[in-house]
């Protein structure tokens, strides 16, 4: 799977666990040695970064014999490094969205095409309701490529006449996922002449349903095995909450339109919902970072409504030196360059803050970033912020990296980081307001989205047994 949050090992894993330090060093070094002795002397290069791992856990799968694969695709499908398995067992596609855009094109309907890539003949493969131009385009991919493909059943299908599944993933979102998950894991038990599991029955054509161009697989009776799978499942930087005193966290690495409204949805849910305080004192803050051809302003336009008191952003690097966490550092992206896009999105979300409640008197025209990247080394905190006496309309703040967001959010009240330094670097009165009202407030609830990376740095801070 891919991107890792904490450590590259979370990239292969057996039986659920990241492989261990010994056995990735080991594999690691005999997969580059056997990759330098073999390369062509013309085009002496080895495989870019992505490219190696998959190498790399492919070899890790044979040499330990595992019984079955599961692979995550990269990006897209069609050209992703990941399908050179020409015969898989069967094959999933999960609900599109708009992403890597760049590369998978600008529409659903090119990103489907991507995403049908992965279809092999005669291996069945598996789809969740999408809309129905893309669902038409895997239609399309799959009678191409001579693959028969299945519309998953609405979990609610599973359910009838039997209590409701519990599911480890929470968010509406991740039932669709788990239906998913049982079709898979159905076809592959089958393979294994595992019986009573509900066959699948071709449909014929005059018995398509206006509007749905694929046949529906039928749902089928679940094992105990399958529905404490469903319930145990855990995936970190996905709708995961880390209660820390007054503290909550709310991580999620949504980072598309979709995913975002998803994560609105849960957090709404989760956070929101939830009791208020006996005193009321309930401060909300976004913590939000994002990277690559992302739209931005579009992610933020569907943050608005949760009502935040305070927006921090700050580049993915956990701290404003990297050089001991080389698992998080991404040698494409400058700090600066991360700096200056955390400074745009401070500027779009006082911007859509503006249009959206009239033009509030304090909130000042668009901040210049003239001379501030050019910080002297003794200064080690950056901060700006709309000045204003209170936190009437969510100040966006900007800081240098996670560590001193995050501690500023904190004000020493969870015990997993330290209370940021009073040191002048935030002069603003709307931070030195904003530092009182989260060291005073009853509830501090943080959401950290927008990046899986961003997200993996903050479970870095937050859970260090996560970096054993």
């Amino acid at each position: 799977s891919s991107p890792h949050l904490v450590q590259v090992r979370e990239r292969i894993r057996i039986n659920g666990q990241p492989i261990s330090k010994d056995l990735f060093n080991k594999y690691f070094w005999l997969v580059y040695n056997r990759l330098e002795e073999t390369k062509d002397p013309v085009h002496a290069s080895m495989p870019a970064y992505f490219r190696f791992l998959t190498i790399m856990a492919f070899h890790v799968f044979l040499q330990e014999k595992v019984d079955l694969a599961v692979m995550e695709v990269g990006i897209g499908g069609a050209y992703d490094c990941t399908n050179i398995i020409r015969a898989p067992v069967v094959c999933g596609v999960s609900s599109l969205g708009i992403d890597h855009t760049s590369i998978l094109g600008d529409t659903m309907e090119k990103i489907a095409w991507q995403k049908g890539g992965i279809f092999k003949p005669g291996v069945p493969a598996f789809t969740v309701a999408q809309p129905e131009r893309p669902l038409e385009v895997l239609r399309e991919r799959a009678q191409e490529r001579k693959c028969p493909l299945y519309l998953c059943p609405e979990l609610d299908d599973f359910e009838e006449g039997r209590r409701a599944l519990e599911l480890g993933l929470a968010g509406a979102h991740q039932r669709s996922n788990a239906a998913l998950a049982l079709q898979l894991a159905r076809t592959w038990l089958q393979r294994r002449g595992c019986q009573g599991l509900g066959e699948l029955k071709e449909v014929p054509r005059s018995t398509e349903v206006a509007g749905r161009p694929v046949p529906l697989a039928p749902a089928f009776q679940l094992t105990d095995a399958m529905i404490q799978g469903l319930r145990d499942t855990e995936w970190l930087g996905r709708t995961q909450v880390l209660s820390h005193g007054p503290v909550t966290w709310y991580l999620d690495g949504a980072h598309t339109t979709s995913s975002i409204q998803a994560c609105v949805r849960w957090f709404r849910q989760a956070a929101l919902n939830r009791d208020k305080p006996h005193d009321g004192s309930e401060v909300r803050v976004l913590l939000f970072n994002a990277t690559g051809d992302r739209d931005t302003a579009a992610l933020l336009k569907l943050l608005v409504p949760c009502h935040f008191d305070y927006a921090v952003f700050c580049p993915n690097f956990t701290e404003v030196s990297v050089a001991n966490n080389a698992d998080q550092q991404n040698f494409n992206v400058t700090l600066e360059n991360a700096l200056t896009r955390c400074l745009e999105n401070q500027r779009t979300w006082t911007r859509l803050l503006e249009e959206k409640g009239g033009q509030d008197p304090w909130l000042p025209s668009p901040l210049r970033v003239g001379g501030l990247l050019q910080l002297a080394p003794a200064r080690s905190s950056l901060l700006l912020v709309p000045p204003a006496p209170r936190p009437l309309n969510s100040p966006a703040l900007v800081f240098p990296c996670l560590a001193q967001a995050m501690r500023w959010v904190a004000q020493g009240r969870d015990p997993h980081l330290a209370a940021p330094v009073a040191s002048g670097a935030h002069p603003h009165p709307a931070a030195s307001s904003g530092a009182v009202l989260l060291r005073e407030a009853a509830a501090v609830r943080v959401l950290v989205t927008g990046s899986l990376h961003l997200v993996g740095g903050a479970l870095r801070l937050l859970d260090p047994a996560l970096c054993q």
